[in-house]
């Protein structure tokens, strides 16, 4: 056999092994080696965490996202409770804010619009108590789950 020809069996023999892994993978892999994204548990539906860690991130929130998911939100962790302020700028599409403290709801904004290109002051947003976390998700999502005041929100794969 030509040195040509053991190099293109080599080839076809990995691209093989690698087609015969990922099928294995795809078959019994998510059982065996599950990949857990961070959850929110509202009244027993779920959202998808994105996870704003940075200051920067935090500051961008979902401003550079076009829409989202109903089965995604974005979370802002900040530690200690404070009153803290959101706003709208730059923003693509309507949201809820849903403020929390100790994983209690505190203050629900809800079906914030986003703002018209030219609109030079933004409304600011903050809570009625303290909160140590902010969750935004779609307009129209706390209304759709019956979220209330008071209400405790859990969490999977997530410390906050």
């Amino acid at each position: 056999m030509s040195r040509g020809n053991k190099i293109i069996v080599v080839i076809l023999s990995i691209l093989f092994l690698t087609g015969i892994g990922f099928l294995l993978f795809n078959f019994f892999g998510r059982n065996i080696i599950p990949f857990n994204k961070p959850t929110a548990i509202i009244n027993s539906n779920k959202i998808e965490l994105i996870i704003a860690k940075s200051q920067k991130e935090k500051e961008v929130g979902l401003s550079s996202y076009k829409n989202l998911p109903n089965n995604q939100g974005m979370i802002f962790s900040f530690g200690r409770p404070d009153y803290y302020s959101f706003w709208m700028k730059s923003m693509k599409f309507s949201i809820d804010i849903i403020y929390l403290n100790n994983k209690k709801v505190v203050t629900i904004f809800e079906n914030v619009k986003a703002p018209l290109n030219n609109q030079v002051s933004l409304q600011i947003y903050k809570p009625s108590a303290p909160a140590d976390t902010v969750l935004e998700i779609n307009a129209g999502l706390s209304k759709k789950y019956n979220l209330k005041i008071g209400d405790k929100i859990t969490y999977e794969n997530f410390g906050g």
